[in-house]
């Protein structure tokens, strides 16, 4: 018997994860959620059961919710700007991510935004964007009205704002432009990297105390020019980069030896300021080693 509800419970695994990993913004976290989930079915009456998806996805859901109020206690304490955890998402960890509004919705910088919302607001927001689920069945998860459903849908949107005006260019515009920055940071190739950059450019680093990193945003392109070029000078010797795809979009991995130091992800627009070509205008560092674990051990396995 244990064995037939392990099985069942799997093939919802991968898109429990990405419920859990999409409002609370850490693997780890969503990997004990979704564990949390596994050990409440195992010990559910099934007669009570109607439909599993809809059962499991409602407890999720609430471990999440349960667990974003405390976080956001720790998260006012954090040392220095918090940034999400990475996860490579080219081995489908985060289920099929095959439209712009699939990657966005799992983007670094759109969790970034998902913070400004109130946890039930963030649930809302997630099953109806992410996942596609009606107001009547958001309604059943989170034992609200549709209406209020509705409402909390419409003020969640209005905070993190219109998706097509965060990322415009195209996946394999966006794959180069990286590429391109990395020649130019291993070059040093300075002009290179100002061509690349949006004049409004800002760099996030997430050390959380653990590790040396900038504790506030360096914005403006010649700013994080400097800060990029002191931190290769610092660290950059003996270091290797290797791409990867990150939260849905291009990134780069920093490994010293075996060890996974740093992921890089990059946010790409579609019209640099000369008019064409795109540009970089925002890098978001994670540096932070436990936040480092998942993805590092995603690429172990590879």
């Amino acid at each position: 018997m244990t064995t037939a509800i392990a099985d069942e419970f799997q093939s919802h695994r991968p898109r429990l994860f990405g419920l859990a990993y999409r409002m609370l913004g850490s693997a780890d976290e969503a990997e004990d959620t979704v564990q949390d989930a596994y050990l409440r079915f195992s010990g559910a009456d099934r007669a009570d059961i109607e439909h599993l998806g809809a059962w499991l996805a409602k407890v999720v859901t609430n471990l999440c919710l349960n667990r974003l109020t405390s976080a956001r206690a720790r998260r006012e304490q954090y040392v220095g700007t918090w940034l999400p955890e990475p996860v490579v998402t080219s081995d489908g960890t985060l289920g099929p991510l095959e439209s712009a509004e699939q990657r966005d919705a799992v983007s670094m910088a759109l969790l970034v935004l998902l913070e400004r919302l109130t946890p039930t607001e963030r649930a809302v927001y997630v099953l109806r964007e992410a996942f596609a689920y009606g107001y009547r069945e958001i309604a059943g998860v989170l034992d609200l009205s549709e209406a209020n459903c509705r409402q909390l849908h419409r003020r969640a949107a209005q905070r993190v704002g219109a998706a097509e005006s965060r990322f415009a260019a195209p996946p394999e515009r966006q794959r180069e432009l990286v590429a391109s920055f990395v020649t130019a940071a291993r070059d040093g190739d300075l002009s290179g990297l100002e061509k690349l950059l949006a004049a409004d450019a800002t760099w996030w680093s997430d050390g959380g105390g653990r590790v040396s990193a900038a504790r506030r945003p360096v914005e403006g392109r010649e700013k994080v020019l400097r800060f990029l070029f002191g931190a290769l000078e610092k660290w950059g010797a003996g270091m290797r980069f290797a791409p990867a795809e990150v939260n849905g979009g291009p990134g780069l991995t920093v490994w010293d030896g075996d060890t996974l130091t740093v992921v890089i992800t990059f946010d790409v627009s579609d019209v640099s300021d000369a008019g064409i070509g795109g540009v970089i205008g925002g890098v978001r560092a994670v540096l932070n080693p436990e936040k480092l674990e998942f993805a590092g051990r995603q690429l172990a396995d590879r």
